[in-house]
């Protein structure tokens, strides 16, 4: 079985990465339909996309999963580790006492509960007091009535944090920060704040250009060793790299040589590139550096599997700069203008059209879980779409061994 999953970043006060949300394709009751529960054990212990995929893709932080009412009568959540769970209890689970008592052993065990899409009714009552977690739709429910349920239910004996669910701007980060929310899910974080009459400095341009520069076939193996030997800090973190579980060595990598050596030009160019997004993004959130790592990671390996695949150095750099306005708060056709970027490439981040443009579109929509149009972008692309979720799997445990 495929597993289809993706994540959608949870952070907090401070935008700090909190939890993800798992996404899964048609919902975990289609992965384990009218099992018992010691079938689903089994399953679900020897399925690569529980076991393998969650864990390359939350980097260690919980894990928000729906369950289904059909999936808590049935204690499916008992099979999932507590310390990185969060039971989602979705809007449409009746609250029954076959519910409540599920729960209130989950609740016992020291596993979180958060309600979803949470619309006060009286008959929740207990799930409330359960309840760990308050999820409420930002742009679905009006400012009154969030307002009255974070003073009505902030007080609760158990301290309930409020999530604000599709917070999708920097303002409506801010108005959620304002009204008490301490955990905020959606894509704020990866939009601009511009800032009229603001000016890139000549280093930062300088900077990317450079990162531009190695990305081309033909630089200098040589030269990128000076770099490097020139700048302690990244030194430091190829050998880190080189010595992670990614490469499964045997023995550590001591010396500069032989990492570069095993690296080799392609991954050395790759590294050196992420490392000076990072120093770029330094007052970002981490999320951000993260997924234009994964995208990055994962426009080029599209490359290698598309019937019409595009120079793997080109797709690379597309998921890279992909979040660059947010890295630096400007509007991307304004950063474009200053950098020595193909014109391919410039088309795609600016208008999101061109010849590129299907890898960025199915990079961000396998992203989000957008599942439809995952499907329609790989047919255009003559993917096989079956392949795609191994494809992000390997972009995520790539992106996780590199060291910030």
């Amino acid at each position: 079985m495929d597993a289809y999953i993706a994540r959608q970043p949870i952070l907090d006060k401070k935008k700090s990465l909190f939890a993800y949300e798992l996404l899964f394709r048609d919902g975990l009751d289609n992965y384990m339909p009218n099992i018992d529960g010691d079938t689903a054990t089994s399953k679900l212990l020897s399925s690569s996309f529980l076991t393998i995929g969650i864990d390359k893709i939350t980097f260690g932080k919980r894990a928000f999963i729906n369950f289904t009412q059909n999936l808590i009568e049935t204690d499916i959540p008992l099979m999932f580790p507590r310390e990185t769970t969060v039971v989602e209890i979705l809007e449409d689970v009746n609250p029954t006492l076959r519910v409540i008592e599920a729960c209130k052993k989950l609740s016992s065990l020291g596993y979180y509960l958060a309600l979803d899409d949470f619309v006060f009714k009286l008959e929740l009552t207990p799930l409330i007091e359960l309840a760990d977690i308050i999820k409420i739709d930002f742009r679905a429910t009006p400012y009154s009535e969030m307002k009255q349920i974070i003073q009505q239910f902030g007080t609760n004996k158990k301290k309930i944090k409020f999530l604000a669910e599709k917070v999708e701007t920097n303002e409506e980060f801010r108005d959620a920060l304002n009204m008490g929310f301490e955990l905020y899910q959606g894509y704020f974080f990866s939009k601009p704040e511009i800032v009229k009459g603001k000016e890139i400095s000549g280093s930062i341009i300088q900077y990317l250009n450079f990162m531009i520069e190695i990305s081309k076939p033909n630089y200098d193996l040589n030269e990128l060793e000076k770099i490097i030997s020139r700048d302690i800090s990244m030194s430091y973190k190829l050998l880190r790299y080189v010595n992670s579980a990614y490469f499964k060595r045997s023995s550590e990598t001591e010396s500069l040589k032989q990492a570069l050596f095993i690296l080799g030009r392609d991954e050395l160019k790759r590294l050196l590139s992420l490392i000076g997004l990072s120093k770029l993004a330094s007052n970002k959130p981490d999320e951000l550096i993260r997924s234009s790592c994964i995208k990055a990671k994962f426009c080029e390996n599209l490359g290698y599997v598309s019937a019409c695949g595009a120079r793997h150095e080109e797709l690379f750099l597309l998921g890279l700069f992909s979040n660059l306005d947010a890295i630096l708060d400007q509007p991307m056709n304004e950063i474009m203008e200053k950098l020595s970027l193909a014109a391919s490439l410039k088309e795609t981040l600016v208008n999101r059209k061109g010849e590129l443009a299907n890898y960025l579109e199915l990079a961000e929509s396998y992203e989000q879980g957008k599942w439809e149009s995952v499907k329609g972008v790989a047919s255009k692309m003559c993917i096989t779409e079956n392949i795609i979720p191994n494809i992000y799997l390997e972009a995520c445990s790539w992106t996780n061994e590199f060291v910030f």
